[in-house]
């Protein structure tokens, strides 16, 4: 199999992973509303990430092309993605587990989910940062590459919040279990590698250039 595929194929899986089960604002959402609600409630807030991130990306595919003749631009670029992603890994070693929110209020799981994921910034930098310069060299392949890279992480990102809604719908201690934090603690640390692997071809690129 193309070795290309298989590395896209990869990060993809581990990023969507990582922000999937990190105790950010979608996943409590994610955790609340199944608690409040049921677990359709918090599947539907699941899926959100596919509804927002769409036009994320395409405005960072926008204004990242521009930079695709400046080396150190680029350079720049995956030295903040680095170092978003190690800052990303650090937290996620931190992880003591996730407050379980009180119970109340009304449904507009889906509506509720696409607001928090519009408002955090982690995704805008996310995307400029590490996801859309992922693309942008898969596209230098081809369109099934990128393809390869979105597939994976938008299946990994909803069905882990998807499990995550399952699991807690299923049992309230789970995001405290052992099992939780210790996977936390398995993807933080991919994370850091991929984020100081991120920041070696940054200090590449600027050099280089």
């Amino acid at each position: 199999m193309d070795p290309q595929l298989l590395d896209l194929l990869g990060k993809g899986c581990l990023l969507g992973l990582a922000a999937g089960f990190s105790p950010g604002p979608l996943t409590v959402l994610v955790i609340g509303e199944t608690l409040r609600h049921g677990l359709r409630s918090g599947l539907q807030v699941a899926i959100a990430p596919i509804l927002t991130d769409i036009p994320i990306i395409l405005m960072a595919m926008l204004a990242l092309e521009r930079l695709l003749g400046w080396p150190f631009a680029l350079g720049a670029v995956s030295l903040a993605g680095g170092a978003f992603l190690l800052w990303l890994g650090y937290r996620s070693l931190r992880v003591a587990g996730v407050d379980i929110p009180a119970a109340g209020g009304e449904p507009h799981s889906i509506r509720k989910g696409i607001a928090i994921n519009l408002l955090n910034p982690n995704p805008y930098v996310f995307w400029v940062s590490v996801g859309v310069p992922a693309i942008l060299n898969a596209l230098a392949v081809s369109w099934g590459h990128v393809a390869a890279f979105l597939g994976a992480f938008f299946f990994c990102i909803v069905g882990s919040k998807a499990l995550l809604a399952k699991l807690v719908h299923g049992s309230r201690a789970f995001m405290r279990s052992g099992v939780y934090l210790w996977s936390m603690r398995l993807l933080g640390g991919l994370l850091m590698g991929y984020g100081l692997l991120l920041m070696k071809d940054g200090a590449a690129r600027i050099l280089g250039g």
